[in-house]
């Protein structure tokens, strides 16, 4: 199974998903990217990544462009931007999604709000790609709510 979680600047959400991902499954391909990837993953995504015992440190954002003709299972966007913006890709993709999150890179104020609001984004896409991983990839019924995954 190849999944690329996709957002704007590949340095917060998407590499939190990536990674919750991988810890899910260490048999699943996850890959992420930016359309406009940033230089580097945010500090504050990797410290409350680590409070959960995950080493996001040595990821880098990566552009799309370098995915684009691979052939995928799933391209999942985490921000609206990239949603908006995804390129066409030339390989084949059996499924596309989107899973919102607000960007806690937006977060401004004190640090522990900011590290609050990273916390908040960080659970948000835990939660809901464990809920995408029970019940797209193990195929397990789960109830619905009306909200998207």
């Amino acid at each position: 199974m190849k999944i690329l979680i996709l957002c704007t600047g590949n340095s917060c959400r998407s590499q939190m998903a990536h990674s919750f991902l991988q810890a899910f499954d260490p048999n699943l391909q996850v890959f992420s990217a930016g359309t406009h990837p940033a230089g580097q993953v945010n500090p504050w995504a990797i410290e409350v990544m680590a409070e959960v015992g995950i080493d996001i440190s040595h990821h880098t954002p990566t552009d799309v462009e370098v995915y684009r003709n691979e052939p995928w299972d799933y391209v999942i966007t985490v921000c609206d931007h990239a949603r908006e913006s995804c390129p066409l890709f030339s390989g084949q993709v059996r499924h596309r999604l989107h899973i919102g999150i607000e960007d806690p890179a937006e977060a401004t104020g004190s640090p522990e709000a900011i590290r609050a609001t990273f916390v908040t984004a960080r659970d948000q896409i835990r939660d809901r790609f464990a809920r995408f991983y029970l019940t797209e990839i193990l195929g397990k019924d789960l109830p619905r709510c009306a909200c998207e995954i």
